[in-house]
């Protein structure tokens, strides 16, 4: 019998959420069937089973957190799967339930046997009262009274507004799935923003003593009260990663920041032509593909830009692999757009795009998000004019970009003329990069911006 254990499904996966089992007890796996769905730090995906046998137990129930590494189900022979569960009446109840203990009359009774009979004429006391039959749960709630729902069910619900205990479950042992809460949202359930609260009866205010005029010590409020309600909102594993790594980011690597004006006119005018020429469902780069490839290039002449700080050691990668920073559902996550500075404009904008509509679809894979040496990080669209980003550590640096916007310059002529401006914000780790270094790569970023022929338009 051999070990399934929590598979590390990211280069930062520390512990792995069982979301749903693909396979029960007693079924055949061969390596490469799907086994079971995880919930990681960056992305659900299906686990494909790396043994071939029977799944004789399943160790870790849907909704269960455990670290890498540890055993989630055991694979063997067909013949340990009834070992394994005692055999015959006596077989171990299904995963997640606990066996139902033997009342102590019913042990009497077993270890008395049908012959043990009480001795002629002694009263045989009276038999304990039966016990009051057991309240039934309803649907989708535990023996314990605790609610049973996927955490992928929970988040939606929560965001929702849905009330969890109106639904009836259609996974094991009742538990509300995914599929229970989306078809609840279809079919035009009542979510928090649709539901009335109701008014509570009215009551004669109570009597308030008369109090002395003037302060009063202890008159303050109580924080809750001040408050008002307060809502407890859980973080997914997703945002607790990026919480730790930002804060780690901050705390650890030493930022210095480098702002800079790219004049984009001669880039917003290549675009135009672009567009006016592109066929019908043909991709029009963005200027944000643009800055993707005008970073890939300036990476690949500034090698400590694409360099990684670890250890106390420094790294230099010989791929230059851009993450996009992407506004998911209530997170931030960074695919990576791999060898960027050997990919045309054109392709670069299709890959992101893909990559993009995969995280906010929750499709995109852990390989997808992995290996970035680089990443840029745009709000142009929010209007925002410049910020300073967090580096993605161990990267060496983050590429802020804001909007691009017509404003007036003056000309080496000395006149007044609009040109079309976008600010940049290069945040640099000093452990690898230094003034001078940052400056320079800078520097090219914004010269093959401003000449966008460079960049094989």
């Amino acid at each position: 019998m051999a070990d399934i254990v929590m598979p590390r499904l990211s280069d930062s996966m520390e512990e792995g959420t069982v979301l749903r089992w693909l396979k029960s007890p007693g079924d055949q796996v061969a390596v490469g069937d799907e086994l079971v769905e995880i919930e990681t730090d960056k992305a659900n995906m299906v686990y494909e089973s790396d043994l071939d046998g029977t799944i004789v137990e399943i160790l870790a129930q849907e909704g269960d957190t455990l670290p890498v590494g540890d055993p989630i189900a055991r694979v063997g022979d067909a013949s340990e799967v009834a070992a394994s569960n005692g055999g015959g009446a006596g077989a171990a109840p299904p995963a997640g339930r606990p066996r139902e203990e033997s009342t102590p009359g019913a042990q009497a009774a077993d270890e008395r046997g049908a012959g043990d009979q009480e001795p002629a004429g002694v009263a045989s006391p009276a038999p304990p009262p039966a016990p009051a039959a057991p309240t039934p749960s309803p649907a989708g709630v535990g023996g314990d009274g605790r609610l049973k729902a996927s955490p992928i069910a929970r988040r939606i619900a929560r965001d929702r507004g849905l009330d969890l205990s109106a639904l009836s479950g259609s996974g094991p042992g009742g538990r509300i799935v995914k599929a229970d809460v989306e078809r609840a949202l279809e079919s035009g359930a009542p979510t928090a923003a649709t539901q009335v609260a109701p008014q509570p009866p009215a009551e004669a205010p109570p009597a308030v003593p008369t109090a002395p005029a003037g302060p009063t010590a202890g008159a303050a409020e109580k924080p809750e009260t001040a408050k008002g309600a307060v809502e407890v909102v859980e973080l997914t594993k997703l945002q607790q990663t990026v919480a730790r790594r930002m804060a780690e980011s901050k705390a650890t690597a030493p930022h210095f920041y480098l702002q800079a004006e790219i004049d984009m006119t001669a880039a917003v005018e290549g675009r135009a032509e672009l567009k006016a020429s592109a066929r019908e469902g043909e991709v029009v780069p963005t200027f944000n593909d643009m800055v993707v490839k005008a970073c890939a290039l300036a990476l690949r002449e500034h090698p400590r830009a694409n360099g990684a700080y670890r250890d106390g050691k420094i790294e230099l990668y010989s791929r230059v692999n851009v993450g996009v920073a992407v506004a998911a559902q209530n997170a931030l996550v960074v695919p990576t757009v791999f060898d960027a500075d050997q990919k045309g404009l054109r392709r670069i904008a299709t890959e992101t795009r893909a990559l993009a509509a995969r995280v906010r679809d929750g499709s995109i894979t852990p390989p997808e998000l992995s290996g970035g040496t680089f990443t840029v990080s745009n709000l142009g669209m929010y209007g925002i004019s410049n910020f300073g980003a967090v580096i993605n550590t161990p990267q060496a640096g983050i590429l802020a970009v804001g909007e691009v916007k017509a404003k007036p310059v003056v000309g080496d002529s000395g006149e007044i003329e609009v040109r079309r401006l976008m600010g940049v914000t290069l945040a640099c780790d000093h452990r690898i990069l230094y003034g001078a270094d940052g400056a320079e790569f800078l520097a090219r970023v914004r010269g093959l911006l401003e000449q966008p022929f460079g960049l094989a338009l």
